[in-house]
């Protein structure tokens, strides 16, 4: 709050980030899980069915000025296994229900839980692990943090292998220097475009 009436102090106060944004966050929630249900209750009876066990897999994330919060996914790996990075999934076995939903990034529509609540918003910076000291920190540094995080980010649909947590913290302090609807449609458009290419193979 604090924030935005400085913003207002120094004329520089948007309208759509005080109040827009959370609105269009909310209804566009609302609206694809409306529209995605059919796929969500799909997905939930193929992973009770060939590993029953929780649906959703929760995992503690930095959020909005530094609270943890619980993020959600659908679960794609069997129960009982640890939290591990990506790049040790190879060695998990996986069901063919589990590499489906990871290949096709669909275990990631849980978020939109999160949006409604308002932990999470449809963009901004990709919500930080809580061992990830040095990203939370650049964010510290150059505002990021005071954020909402989100489901995709500018970091996300300009991502290559290897990017650094510098260059993703830039990405995100370009993103929160030119929020607007207009960028966040273009950066939802660029999601779609960037779940079109070839998946990673697990």
């Amino acid at each position: 709050m604090l924030k935005h009436f400085k913003q207002f102090i120094d004329g520089k106060f948007d309208l759509y980030q005080f109040f827009g944004k959370r609105l269009f966050d909310f209804l566009f929630s609302i609206i694809s899980i409306i529209i995605l249900s059919p796929l969500i209750i799909l997905i939930s009876i193929l992973i009770r069915l060939f590993d029953p066990g929780p649906l959703f897999f929760k995992h503690k994330r930095i959020g909005l000025n530094e609270k943890i919060f619980e993020m959600y996914k659908f679960r794609s790996m069997p129960v009982g296994t640890k939290e591990i990075s990506s790049d040790k999934i190879s060695k998990v076995e996986l069901t063919w229900v589990g590499k489906l939903i990871r290949r096709t990034n669909i275990d990631e529509l849980p978020q939109l839980i999160n949006i409604l609540k308002g932990d999470m918003s449809i963009v901004g910076p990709r919500p930080a692990l809580l061992t990830q000291k040095d990203l939370i920190q650049s964010r510290r540094q150059n505002g990021t943090i005071s954020y909402r995080p989100g489901l995709t980010g500018l970091a996300q649909v300009s991502s290559y292998t290897g990017m650094s947590v510098h260059k993703k913290v830039q990405f995100d302090e370009e993103y929160i220097n030119s929020i607007s609807l207009k960028f966040d449609l273009i950066i939802i458009f660029k999601t779609f475009i960037y779940l079109l290419k070839p998946p990673p193979i697990y």
